[in-house]
């Protein structure tokens, strides 16, 4: 009984770290926070279905998830979702616009808020190849650059964790075959 639970979890994990989706610590080293630019946070990212927003915060602070008129007006009144738990995870599960603000409302007006546009999750994503509609002066967006070739290059990935997803799948994978092959031996 315990080798095909033992195999039912194999199998789980495996499905477990085949997920796409990426984890953005909002507001990166600052956190959710009237310190961060959560303004321009969002600009250097790509938010697509799937992914996960982490918040990070102290006692003095809430996590809201509301409405486009909660988040022009600093009302948690709607509130979709709230969190005081200083350790906020929310999982992006459909497009479009979200917004996320601070109930105390000094703190939201002061700034503590954030809109982020989900898009679809595409999980091949086509090579970016050169157009001849593009121009020389033609660059890719980017959150900051000292090279000369900076449009050539893909976005820095501050506060987010896309890596290693396809090496620890294969790792996975190979450990859950190698499992079942044991066990498929032994009898």
């Amino acid at each position: 009984m315990a080798k095909p639970l033992l195999l039912s979890g194999l199998v789980g994990l495996t499905l477990l770290l085949s997920c796409e989706g990426a984890l953005f610590l909002v507001g990166d080293t600052a956190g959710w926070d009237t310190s961060a630019d959560l303004a321009t946070w969002p600009e250097a990212r790509v938010f697509s279905v799937g992914d996960i927003l982490s918040f990070q915060y102290s006692s003095y602070h809430t996590v809201n998830q509301v409405d486009k008129n909660g988040y022009n007006t600093c009302n948690t009144s709607n509130a979709i979702l709230t969190s005081s738990g200083g350790n906020t995870t929310v999982p992006l599960t459909s497009v479009g616009d979200k917004y996320f603000i601070c109930s105390n409302v000094p703190h939201c007006f002061g700034g503590m808020k954030l809109k982020v546009t989900v898009i679809s999750n595409q999980t091949a994503s086509p090579p970016v190849a050169a157009s001849p509609e593009l121009s020389p002066s033609t660059t890719l967006p980017r959150s900051s650059s000292t090279t000369t070739n900076a449009n050539l290059l893909p976005p820095e990935s501050n506060g987010v964790d896309r890596g290693g997803r396809s090496h620890a799948l294969f790792i996975s994978l190979c450990f859950t075959f190698g499992a079942l092959w044991w066990w498929l031996m032994k009898f």
